[in-house]
């Protein structure tokens, strides 16, 4: 097993602190010649093609179906997935055994593709490793100001947190870009509902947790019940710490010489950006009701599954949340009134024409047929929300196969698929690379800082800066001179020719590079 490694890299970043440039780094393994033929190559087809989201799409119909497939269902081609293609006998077909496929591999082990398994680690273990580590910066802060200490503690236990989260975001990596890793519709409905229940590593808290909750509450409910995601979620200890579920208790606690009080920031989030969303209906006092009924729920360090409810903490006064009334007799029954009120949120019509409309932006174009999302919307319902019912209409659906439907990749997207087309990271280096790409093209792994989750549409992605980025990572990945020509099926045949005009050792870059490419 290699552990992922990083260097501290020198960011600029503008005033609305998004990141502009990757340093210089990327100047000395990309030769300033390779990258001006491969902004030409960009920019001519893009003059050609008028822009990436409104090109013609020329390929055969076959191959234009399996590339749609492979890069929306999964990240994209690579011989082995379109000879799976090819035996299921199109690509709807494959599509359609992919939803089975993909629910099947929920339910098993992960496999790790010989990333460090430290993020996977039982909750208990997570929990005494972080305290340990936080007892050590507070001892060796307390000998850095004791002049007359002559040994300081190891720095080991420091990185520990670190250590863990670059390590869940290396899995990531892996997991999209290797099907022997990851079943590629289940690597990218882990995606899914990973953004839409968004933390993020870069809270202190949180970092030691965030692999544990993709692999095990986001992971094994990807394409199950909504229900049941939505409470995997709301219990694990990097949600309840990324919206400070674990602080909120009923207002006046006293918690040693302190009173405490409400928080409401995953109650408000659980309605805005989980379920309802903004114009779902609902009112500030019904934030705060559902805040008062979620009181309790917070952090177990010895549990496995690091939860506990405390009826101690509970506020167990009547409530009203969408009109529902909530109260419990007996505090230690208490935790039934926050899991009422889960289920009911998430079945409200309001909460399936949300989930609807991001599933159909995420599969289909930025701006689905308002058809689709009702047809969505509607099977989530009669479906008891059950994931998998809804993506069945979504293959079924021919805006899914539409050529007019446009999706750009995000950063992420990106370095997925080129990284699946050369056969994933082959070494720790390209591991760091991509990375520290995706950090710099303002898309790190698991360190999204708001709750709301990344946007996915060409307007926020596609911009020339981004294309310098992009040619610059997928030259440096093809220096190693892989064969891509499985993929000169899916490229525009005036983009080809721009290709075969280059040096043979820039072809397979460029491939990588191509507006083509930057489709999904």
């Amino acid at each position: 097993m290699w552990r992922v490694r990083m260097r501290r890299r020198t960011l600029v970043v503008s005033p609305t602190g998004e990141p502009e440039r990757i340093n210089a780094m990327s100047q000395r393994l990309f030769p300033p010649t390779a990258r001006r033929r491969a902004m030409a190559l960009l920019l001519a087809a893009l003059a050609a093609c008028g822009a990436i989201a409104a090109r013609a799409d020329n390929t055969p119909a076959e191959a234009a179906a399996t590339y749609r497939a492979l890069s929306r269902l999964g990240y994209g081609p690579t011989p082995a997935l379109i000879e799976q293609v090819q035996r299921a006998g199109g690509a709807r077909a494959w599509a359609l055994r992919e939803i089975d496929a993909a629910r099947a591999a929920s339910a098993q082990p992960v496999r790790l593709g010989g990333v460090a398994s430290d993020f996977n680690a039982p909750l208990p273990e997570i929990f005494e490793r972080y305290r340990d580590e936080r007892e050590q910066r507070r001892e060796r802060a307390a000998a850095k100001a004791d002049a007359a200490s002559a040994v300081l503690p190891t720095e080991a236990p420091q990185r520990y947190s670190a250590g863990v989260a670059r390590d869940a975001a290396a899995w990531r990596l892996m997991s999209c870009s290797r099907p022997d890793v990851e079943q590629p519709l289940l690597a990218r409905m882990t995606e899914f509902w990973f953004n839409h229940l968004n933390v993020s590593a870069d809270k202190g808290r949180v970092k030691p947790f965030v692999g544990h909750y993709v692999v095990n509450a986001i992971r094994p409910h990807a394409l199950g019940k909504f229900d049941e995601l939505l409470l995997a979620s709301a219990r694990h200890p990097a949600m309840l710490y990324y919206l400070d579920q674990a602080q909120s208790v009923a207002d006046g606690t006293l918690q040693g010489e302190r009173r405490r009080g409400l928080n409401e920031n995953y109650a408000r989030e659980l309605m805005e950006l989980h379920t309802l969303g903004a114009s779902g209906g609902y009112t500030q006092a019904d934030v705060r009701a559902l805040a008062r009924v979620l009181t309790g729920w917070t952090v177990a360090p010895q549990q496995p599954d690091g939860f506990r409810f405390a009826p101690r903490l509970h506020d167990g006064a009547a409530k009203t949340v969408l009109g529902r009334p909530f109260s419990s007799v007996d505090p230690r029954a208490a935790e039934a009134e926050g899991v009422a009120a889960i289920r009911m949120l998430s079945q409200q019509p309001a909460t399936a024409r949300r989930i609807a409309l991001r599933l159909a932006q995420w599969f289909v174009a930025d701006q689905p047929p308002p058809a689709l999302v009702e047809q969505l919307a509607q099977s989530f319902q009669s479906s008891g929300r059950h994931i998998a019912a809804v993506m069945r209409p979504l293959v079924h659906y021919t805006a899914l196969w539409d050529p007019a439907n446009k999706l750009f990749k995000t950063p992420y997207d990106h370095a997925c698929s080129t990284l699946a087309a050369l056969g994933g990271p082959q070494d720790e280096r390209d591991v760091q690379r991509t990375l520290a790409t995706l950090q710099a093209a303002g898309q790190g792994v698991q360190r999204w800082a708001t709750p709301d989750g990344y946007k996915t549409n060409a307007a926020t992605w596609l911009a020339p800066e981004a294309l310098t980025r992009r040619a610059d990572y997928a030259m440096q990945l093809a220096r190693r001179a892989p064969d891509v020509a499985f993929l000169t099926r899916f490229v525009q045949p005036a983009t080809l020719q721009r290709i075969d005009a280059q040096a043979p050792g820039l072809r397979a870059g460029l491939l990588l590079a191509s507006p083509d490419f930057m489709a999904k």
